[in-house]
C-alpha cells in the first residue's frame, strides 16, 4: 500500500472514534488524561489505552507539567497534521504528516525546557 509499514496500524487507530476524539481535542490545546476523559466523555482507562496507541505511532506527544506542590502530571498534544491517501494506476499511496512539536500559539515560554528535554531524549 505504501512505504510506511505502520500505515495499516495508523489507519486502524484512526478508525477508532475515541482515538479521533482525543486527537481532535489535543489539536486545540494540550490536555491531561482527566481533561480528555471529561471533554471526550470516556473513562480514564479508555483514555490511557488510546493515548498509548497514539503515542506508539507518533501521533500524540506527552509532556510532563511540573507544579510547585510536587504534583506532576502529563499533558498530551496531537502531532498528527495530515493523512493523505492517493489512488494512482492501481495502487494506493499514503502519507502521514506530523507536526514538528512546537508550542501552541500563546503557550508560555516556560515550556522551552520541556522542548529541550524532548529534543535531548530524541538524540
Amino acid at each position: 500500500m505504501s512505504e510506511d509499514p505502520a500505515l495499516d496500524e495508523i489507519l486502524d487507530i484512526l478508525s477508532d472514534e475515541y482515538a479521533r476524539d482525543i486527537l481532535a481535542a489535543t489539536s486545540i490545546k494540550p490536555m491531561s488524561a482527566q481533561q480528555l476523559a471529561d471533554e471526550c466523555e470516556m473513562s480514564k482507562p479508555t483514555v490511557y489505552r488510546r493515548v498509548e496507541q497514539l503515542r506508539a505511532y507518533g501521533l500524540l506527544d506527552e509532556q510532563t507539567k511540573v507544579q510547585t506542590s510536587n504534583n506532576h502530571y502529563s499533558v498530551y498534544t496531537a502531532t498528527l497534521s495530515e493523512v493523505s491517501i492517493e489512488l494512482d494506476t492501481g495502487s494506493f499511496e499514503a502519507a502521514v504528516t506530523r507536526t514538528d512539536g512546537d508550542a501552541f500559539p500563546g503557550e508560555a515560554e516556560s515550556d522551552t525546557a520541556d522542548r529541550f528535554t524532548k529534543m535531548w531524549e530524541d538524540l
